[in-house]
């Protein structure tokens, strides 16, 4: 048995609005044992000192594509499955190293990415995949050239990278079958596409995709093993379509309205906005070969996104955390916080990141907080991040340890015996 005492911490639990000083936290092998006001002390355990500094919980980004190599769909059409795991798992690695201790994939992340993980083959933060994500013809998810009249493979060994991220299926039959093929390999969640894309160049970003039927087939086969839908949805339309079939999460939402982000409190949906892909993509987005459909796409939704989450804090809308960030925009990951701020308080961004995440996850109690019983993922700051978010910027450069899973993948502090 392995125990870590952490002494004289102020710990952010991910659910209060303060911090509280003067505490003990005690790690037992994978789990926080307990949480205490008071000096712990447990015979033969590994004791750190941390001095006040800020103890919190392992961050969550709640929407990942680490398998995506390049921003520029075009340079990953003819890259191999393998090359494009080798890119994936030194975005595992940087994302750890942020103090992403868990990320849940929305497009393409797999059993064996999961796995690669899990047996500790390559440090990564945990991982919930969603298998390809679920596209119509002609959908965000279909990738194919105007002249490519081949419909792609959904076997892992498809035809490209881009195979790896996205299905076509069209009409019920075709999307309980996809569903419940992803579900087969091991999804936590289904992921659908029912609006026009950014990334994908031939579909209008204000289109509705996907029939009421369809969408239903979805979350109701993701129902039946207690799973969910999250659903790429920009348009109020769409998102609107989402809410009244079920659909758990939205992500992005940009070009939400008041009207829609009150039925999505009513039906107590979540929105995962994604505001530092676009700015990001907006600026580095020439330089990186995105055409000028795509570039008009992203001045669109990003001057939209910060609207978004003014409506959506208005109608009492929880709002998690992510980034999706593709390729070579990975290490922007944690300025999605400093957009945030813009709008809404420190401590509301990290329950986000935190508390709010695990919900989404269905693992509350059990990640993004500082509890009895939970998973021992821990992040110890160099200050207070609920007054300076700024910590958790320069690729974890504040943090002191990140513990995932109750083992260090980072500890700056020597041990007192």
């Amino acid at each position: 048995m392995t125990v870590v005492v952490f002494e004289n911490c102020a710990v952010f639990d991910g659910i209060a609005d303060e911090l509280r000083p003067g505490m003990s936290v005690v790690v037992e092998n994978d789990q926080i044992k307990e949480v205490s006001g008071k000096p712990v002390k447990v015979p033969g355990a590994s004791v750190l000192n941390i001095k006040g500094r800020t103890l919190m919980p392992g961050l969550i980004d709640a929407h990942v594509h680490v398998y995506s190599a390049f921003l520029n769909y075009a340079l990953t059409a003819d890259m191999p499955h393998t090359l494009m795991t080798v890119h994936a798992v030194q975005r595992l690695k940087e994302i750890l190293n942020r103090g992403f201790t868990t990320v849940r994939d929305v497009a393409g992340g797999d059993f064996g990415i999961k796995q690669a993980v899990e047996q500790g083959l390559t440090p990564g933060p945990r991982l919930f995949i969603g298998g390809k994500a679920i596209s119509m013809t002609g959908g965000h998810g279909d990738h194919r050239r105007l002249t490519d009249p081949a419909i792609p493979c959904a076997c892992s060994g498809g035809n490209n990278a881009l195979d790896m991220l996205t299905r076509i299926a069209d009409g019920v039959a075709e999307v309980r079958r996809a569903a419940r093929d992803e579900l087969r390999k091991g999804a936590d969640h289904i992921k659908i596409m029912v609006s026009g894309g950014v990334g994908s160049p031939y579909d209008p970003l204000e289109g509705r995709q996907f029939s009421e039927e369809e969408v239903r087939a979805a979350v109701d086969e993701a129902g039946a093993w207690d799973k969910y839908v999250c659903a790429h949805s920009y348009t109020s339309r769409s998102t609107q379509l989402a809410v009244k079939c079920g659909v758990r999460t939205i992500e992005h939402g940009n070009l939400i309205d008041e009207a829609t982000a009150q039925l999505m409190a009513k039906n107590r949906t979540f929105m995962v906005p994604t505001l530092v892909c676009y700015g990001e993509s907006e600026r580095r987005g020439p330089e990186l070969g995105l055409s000028s459909t795509v570039l008009e796409k992203l001045k669109l939704v990003n001057e939209a996104g910060i609207r978004m989450l003014e409506i959506c804090r208005n109608a009492g809308v929880e709002m998690g955390f992510g980034t999706d960030l593709m390729g070579e925009l990975n290490d922007a990951q944690s300025r999605e916080f400093l957009i945030r701020r813009e709008v809404l308080p420190a401590v509301e961004i990290l329950k986000s990141a935190t508390s709010v995440n695990a919900k989404i996850l269905q693992q509350e109690g059990k990640l993004g907080v500082i509890a009895d019983g939970a998973h021992a993922d821990i992040l110890v700051v160099d200050g207070n991040p609920l007054q300076d978010l700024q910590l958790l910027q320069d690729q974890g450069a504040h943090l002191s340890v990140i513990m995932k899973n109750g083992t260090f993948h980072k500890n700056n502090i020597s041990f007192e015996h």
